[in-house]
């Protein structure tokens, strides 16, 4: 299956029923809340199956990163090795953030795009061995470089600190991408977190300030 390729197809094949059967469920109940009994259920294979193709839960949940996760590091990528910079060398703290937050919000409008979106939520709060194996592997070469261009960016910040506001910018990524509807149900339904483009640029001044503070 090409990488971003929607999981789900007319035809599926056996690893694609199991693939979208696993998303879907891992997204609603979490790693820990869904058996492989039930993944060979919902796809419709059976047990032997999904142990020849994948073997566990955690491999299904690799190879659901590898193709979901893949195209959004490596648009980050590349947008990330595209910055301009001025005459000191330095990219604007801006363009880094859009660099680094576009792919992420803009993926929710791919198809099943909601399914990865939740489920890339949920994986804040599974076991740390699962979480550090999954994303560690999917997003650690892409949000390094993001580090490095903020740190270019932004020379008042020791290594320390720099990391420090790039953990509470990954936090707002998360919970906005996770659409819990608290804005909404505050604001009177006056603001709508899922027009991604609105929320991208809010979330980049946002994190632009909180990174340029002393």
């Amino acid at each position: 299956m090409p990488k971003g390729a929607p999981l789900a197809k007319p035809e599926l094949s056996t690893q694609d029923r199991i693939l979208n059967s696993a998303e879907r469920l891992f997204s609603e109940r979490g790693i820990d809340g869904v058996s492989l009994r039930e993944i060979t259920t919902d796809s419709g294979v059976n047990s032997a199956s999904l142990h020849y193709h994948f073997g566990s839960k955690i491999a299904v949940l690799e190879r659901i990163f590898e193709l979901r996760a893949a195209p959004i590091a490596e648009e980050r990528e590349r947008l990330l090795s595209q910055l301009k910079t001025n005459r000191q060398g330095r990219p604007k703290v801006e363009d880094v953030l859009y660099a680094f937050l576009r792919p992420a919000l803009e993926s929710q409008e791919t198809a099943d795009g909601d399914s990865f979106r939740m489920l890339r939520a949920r994986l804040a709060f599974e076991r740390e061995e699962v979480r550090r194996r999954v994303l560690d592997k999917a997003f650690n070469r892409s949000s390094q470089m993001a580090l490095q261009a903020l740190a270019q960016a932004l020379p008042h910040l020791d290594a320390q600190e720099l990391h420090w506001r790039f953990h509470f910018l990954l936090g707002s990524m998360v919970y906005t991408m996770a659409y819990p509807g608290r804005i909404e149900s505050l604001s009177d339904e006056k603001i709508d977190t899922r027009d991604w483009q609105k929320a991208l640029d809010r979330l980049v001044a946002f994190a632009a300030a909180g990174l340029r503070a002393p």
